[in-house]
C-alpha cells in the first residue's frame, strides 16, 4: 500500500476531510496537480464535478479548456467551465494579477458549486504550495495563522493533496500517460510565488535537503499552538463579555459585541491582541497589525478612543468602562405585515413574531415584556411592523400622556444597532407595541375584555 493512489485512498477512507456521500466541485486547471487529484478522487468513488476557469490571459487556454473537458468526459465526470478577464479585473480593483486570478477562481468555484449542489470545493494544493505559502506569509510579516500555511479545510474548501508533493503528482500523470500543461506563471519571476519556488527554496534545500519536511513539521507545531492560544483568547473574551440589550440581546448578536475594559486590559498583551482579532473576525472583519496595536495601547490607558477595521466594516470604540465593537453597515428601514394567526420570521435578523387570538386570561400586562396581549377591538386596521421613525410617540403603559418613542427606547438601554433593528408593531393610528420597551395604553386589555391578540417576540431558533 505504498503507491500514491493507495495512500490517497486511505486518506479519503479514514480521514474526515471528505464525508461519505459528499459531492465535490474540483478546481481543474489541466496542471499535473489538479489532473492527478481529479483522477484519484474518481478512482476513490467520490462524486465529483470538474470546474475549469479560463482566465482570459493566454491564447492557448482555449485549447487547454478543450483538452480538460475531453479528459473529464473520458472519466465520465461532469464538466463545467467559465471565463474571466483577469487582467481587467486586476486593473479595475487595483490588485496584482495573482490576487485577481485567485479572486476570479474562487468566485467562479463558489457560484458553480452552489448551482450544481456541490457540498465542497476541492483545490489541488500540494505540500510544495503549503511551504511556499508559509514562506510568503513570513516575508510579509504574518503571525502564527500565516505561518500555519494552507489549512486543510476552510469553510467548504478542502485540499486533499496537502500530504503529497508536486513531484509525486507529476510522476503520477506521467506514469498514466495523462496530458497536462505547465502554467507559464509558475516560472515567471515577476510573481512572488515563482521567486520563492525557483530562487529561495533551492537555496534552503542546499542547506537542508529535507527543508520542506522541516517546514511542514514546524507548521504543524504552529497550528497546534495557534489553536490553543485561540481557545485561551476565546475563553478570555467570554469572561470579559458584557451582555448587551438585556432580553433583546438576540437582536444584534451577529452585529456587535461588548466587553469589560478592565478585564481586557488585565490580559497579557499577546492574549489581548489575539482576543480582539477574534472579536473582529466574529463580526466579519479583521484588524491589521497596526490597528491591533492601536487598540491595545488605547485600552491600556484611561481614555476614550476608536479604531475602524480594514474596509471600514467594523469599528471598535472604548471608554472608561467598556470596549464595544459593531458593524458599521446601516440597517435599511423595513415595513412588513404581521401574520395573524401564525409566525412572521425575519431570517435576516434571526427573530420572529408569533401571533394568535385567545380569550383574555386576566394576566396583568407588563410594560417591557416580550409577550403581550392586546385588546383586538381597540386596534384600528391591519397590524404591521416597521422600523422606528422620527416623531413616533406612544402613551406607555403605566404613564399618562405621550412620550417620544426614541426616548423610551433609549431608556430601555438598547444600543444603536439594536434600536435600528427593533420592529415596532403598529396599527393605522400608530405604534402599539415596542417589544421589550413598552405597550401602548390604548390597546391594553381590561377586566371586561373578551378576546385578545397574543403576540410573542423571540429568537427564530427557539
Amino acid at each position: 500500500m505504498n503507491s500514491l493512489v493507495d495512500r490517497f485512498r486511505l486518506e479519503i477512507e479514514h480521514g474526515t476531510l471528505i464525508p461519505t456521500g459528499s459531492r465535490l466541485l474540483v478546481g481543474y486547471s489541466g496542471g499535473a496537480d489538479s489532473t492527478c487529484m481529479l483522477h484519484m478522487l474518481a478512482l476513490a468513488g467520490v462524486d465529483v464535478v470538474a470546474a475549469y476557469l479560463h482566465h482570459g490571459q493566454r491564447d492557448e487556454a482555449d485549447e487547454e479548456l478543450r483538452k480538460c473537458e475531453e479528459f473529464a468526459t473520458k472519466l465520465a465526470i461532469p464538466f463545467v467551465s467559465g471565463r474571466a478577464d483577469v487582467p481587467r479585473m486586476a486593473r479595475d480593483l487595483g490588485i496584482g494579477l495573482e490576487e485577481a486570478g485567485r479572486e476570479a477562481r474562487y468566485g467562479f468555484f463558489r457560484q458553480a458549486a452552489h448551482r450544481l449542489e456541490c457540498d465542497l470545493i476541492a483545490t489541488a494544493h500540494t505540500r510544495n504550495d503549503f511551504v511556499e505559502t508559509m514562506l510568503l506569509n513570513l516575508t510579509r510579516g504574518s503571525g502564527m495563522a500565516g505561518l500555519s500555511g494552507i489549512p486543510e479545510r476552510r469553510e467548504n474548501i478542502v485540499r486533499p493533496l496537502l500530504a503529497f508533493t508536486r513531484e509525486e503528482t507529476r510522476s503520477y500523470c506521467e506514469e498514466h500517460g495523462f496530458w497536462f500543461h505547465e502554467d507559464p506563471s509558475n516560472s515567471d519571476l515577476q510573481f512572488s510565488r515563482a521567486r520563492i519556488r525557483h530562487r529561495v527554496l533551492p537555496e534552503l534545500r542546499a542547506i537542508n535537503p529535507a527543508a520542506e519536511s522541516a517546514f511542514t513539521r514546524f507548521a504543524n507545531v504552529v497550528q497546534e499552538e495557534d489553536r490553543f492560544l485561540n481557545g485561551m483568547a476565546a475563553a478570555a473574551l467570554e469572561q470579559a463579555e458584557i451582555p448587551l440589550n438585556g432580553e433583546l440581546r438576540f437582536l444584534s448578536l451577529d452585529a456587535e459585541v461588548g466587553f469589560d475594559r478592565a478585564t481586557l486590559a488585565s490580559l497579557p498583551p499577546v492574549l489581548f491582541r489575539r482576543a480582539v482579532r477574534l472579536a473582529a473576525q466574529a463580526l466579519g472583519s479583521s484588524l491589521n497589525h497596526e490597528q491591533t496595536l492601536l487598540l491595545t495601547a488605547g485600552v491600556a490607558v484611561d481614555e476614550k478612543g476608536s479604531v475602524t477595521t480594514d474596509g471600514g466594516e467594523v469599528v471598535f470604540e472604548w471608554n472608561h468602562e467598556s470596549v464595544h465593537g459593531r458593524k458599521l453597515k446601516p440597517t435599511s428601514p423595513f415595513r412588513y405585515g404581521l401574520t395573524i394567526p401564525g409566525e412572521t420570521i425575519s431570517e435576516e435578523f434571526g427573530w420572529c413574531f408569533v401571533a394568535y387570538r385567545q380569550p383574555y386570561d386576566g394576566a396583568a400586562p407588563a410594560r417591557t415584556a416580550l409577550d403581550v396581549q392586546l385588546d383586538v377591538k381597540k386596534t384600528t386596521g391591519t397590524l404591521y411592523f416597521r422600523t422606528a421613525q422620527p416623531g413616533d410617540q406612544m402613551s406607555p403603559l403605566g404613564f399618562t400622556g405621550h412620550r417620544k418613542l426614541s426616548d423610551l427606547i433609549s431608556e430601555a438601554g438598547l444600543t444603536t444597532t439594536a434600536r435600528t433593528r427593533l420592529p415596532i408593531v403598529c396599527d393605522m393610528i400608530g405604534p402599539v407595541w415596542a417589544p421589550g420597551v413598552c405597550l401602548e395604553n390604548r390597546v391594553r386589555p381590561l377586566p371586561e375584555t373578551n378576546e385578545t391578540l397574543r403576540i410573542t417576540f423571540r429568537p427564530m431558533e427557539l
